[in-house]
């Protein structure tokens, strides 16, 4: 992708038909330093007590990292693959939007790192902190 080409609404068109569309992810902002997301907390991203599943935070911050390198690196020579997620659950969420805002701590030629935090879009709440590590594959 040629990030500096790149809107708003081809990014999302990017990610249609996948988990990301799924759960109703949308970029909100990108550049060569960041990228940041709105989730619904709703029936798809709820658990069965109403809280925000930590599994959906856990989907919002792979995706955050790995669109962010896909907006890094030639998508014709390579691809960005997680390689290992976590999550720190801080908070809550029943309703409302959550706003996922990933930096990059490492570009690297073989591997990025990714540091995301989710809050609560209305209180600014911390909800959950983690880190991606993506590494980049060689296609063949």
């Amino acid at each position: 992708m040629q990030l500096e080409n790149l809107s708003l609404e081809q990014l999302n068109d990017f990610n249609k038909n996948t988990i990301i569309e799924l759960l109703g992810i949308e970029v909100v902002h990108f550049d060569e330093n960041s990228i940041s997301a709105r989730m619904p907390v709703d029936k798809r991203t709820q658990q069965p007590l109403g809280l925000l599943h930590g599994g959906a935070s856990v989907v919002l911050i792979e995706s955050l990292g790995s669109v962010g390198s896909s907006l890094l690196i030639d998508l014709e020579k390579e691809y960005p693959v997680g390689l290992e997620v976590n999550a720190n659950h801080i908070g809550s969420a029943r309703s409302g939007n959550v706003i996922g805002i990933a930096k990059i701590l490492h570009k690297g030629k073989k591997t990025h790192v990714w540091t995301v935090d989710i809050k609560d879009e209305e209180s600014g709440r911390l909800i959950c902190t983690g880190r991606l590590t993506v590494m980049i594959v060689q296609k063949k």
